[in-house]
């Protein structure tokens, strides 16, 4: 057999035009043309964002679905993936920006008690370890609403329940853990991100992450404070170890449900990492000569813990070229190959019209991935 004669497919959505497995489908079609008997497979991948249950389900987990709340209270339909114990939950399913009509934002009362229903839907599944795969949220509430849908209260000074979101954090007064869920002490509870942000300051949730949930300058400053002040009663109900986990990488992400997970003793780990374990990609690998990998925009961000840094990472590492697609390129050919993508392939080669690569973006993959065989396998 030809060296180069075994595809592996490993990349992400394009956000907006196509999801981690129409990616894969339009890719071997266009492979296909060329080498009709050509031997793919395909293994969609996602970095704990939105995607992530979608992927798990695409390499065989099973898909389960509940109703839990939205990031604005409503009732909503959200999914987690189940397979041999192993449960991977995406927070983006129940407090994801995607879950908020068109237009509107609610950085201030945005909550993740959606996210804390869907982990304990994942342990009444029985789930003995659980990858929570957080990003792409609509929320900036340091996880206070997961962990109330848990089992913890957090009461003003009146003895009333906080109101949702991370702006009333600001009135706490007391914090409660000792009502959570007994069985997340006999879970592995792993938070999978591609961000390392610390929970307050220049670097915080509110700071970095804020303005794209639609907080304005003076929101941010209320957020950051009424987080800093969250933190600041929990410990004294868990001690020290709260200030350390808001000062710890990952305690940021997504809108400061990093900071909720550490509580509740997650393990904090590179969201792609984690999801190629999960996957099973390490055997995929052994059995390719060529990898694929990509997603909607390469670029700066790809390169720090993005899914096509972690799959090159990996294939570098086992001795296998990779080549990328991508709807835009904003990386210099150095940077890619530093990263260990010896091409990368973008829409905009083939259409440099945006919105039509956007519109079009199945059938122009599909004539990139002719180029990519002939050029690496013919």
């Amino acid at each position: 057999m030809n060296e180069t004669r075994r595809v592996l497919i490993a990349a992400d959505k394009f956000k907006g035009s196509l999801t981690a497995v129409q990616v894969a489908e339009r890719v071997t079609a266009g492979l296909r043309r060329v080498v009709p008997d050509l031997a793919v497979e395909a293994l969609p991948v996602a970095d704990g964002g939105d995607g992530t249950v979608d992927a798990a389900v695409a390499a065989g987990f099973e898909r389960r679905e509940v109703r839990v709340a939205g990031p604005l209270g409503e009732e909503v339909t959200a999914a987690f993936a189940l397979r041999d114990g192993t449960a991977v939950v995406e927070m983006a399913e129940a407090s994801g920006l995607q879950r908020l009509p068109a237009g509107v934002f609610a950085p201030l009362t945005a909550s993740t008690y959606g996210s804390g229903e869907l982990l304990r839907a994942a342990l009444d599944a029985g789930a003995r370890t659980i990858v929570f795969g957080v990003g792409g949220s609509a929320t900036t509430d340091g996880g206070a609403g997961m962990l109330s849908a848990l089992g913890a209260r957090f009461l003003t000074e009146a003895g009333e329940p906080v109101a949702p979101g991370g702006g009333a954090l600001a009135g706490l007064a007391r914090a409660d853990l000792s009502g959570l869920d007994p069985r997340l002490s006999s879970v592995e509870l792993v938070l999978a991100s591609d961000v390392d942000n610390p929970l307050t300051g220049p670097k915080g949730a509110p700071a970095v992450y804020g303005p794209q949930k639609g907080a304005s300058p003076d929101d941010v400053e209320t957020l950051d404070a009424a987080l800093a002040h969250f933190a600041k009663v929990l410990e004294a109900e868990v001690g020290p170890r709260a200030a350390e986990y808001a000062a710890s990488p990952g305690a940021g992400a997504a809108g400061g449900i990093g900071y909720g997970a550490l509580l509740l003793g997650a393990r904090f780990r590179a969201g792609i990492e984690v999801m190629l374990d999960v996957l099973g990609f390490a055997p995929a690998l052994e059995r390719a000569s060529l990898v694929i990998t990509g997603e909607g925009s390469l670029d700066e961000q790809t390169l720090h813990g993005k899914a096509p840094a972690g799959v090159a990472a990996a294939a570098r590492a086992a001795g296998r070229p990779v080549v990328a697609v991508c709807g835009r390129l904003a990386l210099a050919e150095e940077a890619l190959n530093r990263a260990g993508i010896a091409h990368a392939y973008p829409l905009t080669s083939v259409e440099p019209d945006v919105a039509k690569c956007i519109a079009d973006a199945g059938p122009i993959l599909e004539r990139l991935a002719t180029r990519i065989a002939e050029t690496h396998l013919s």
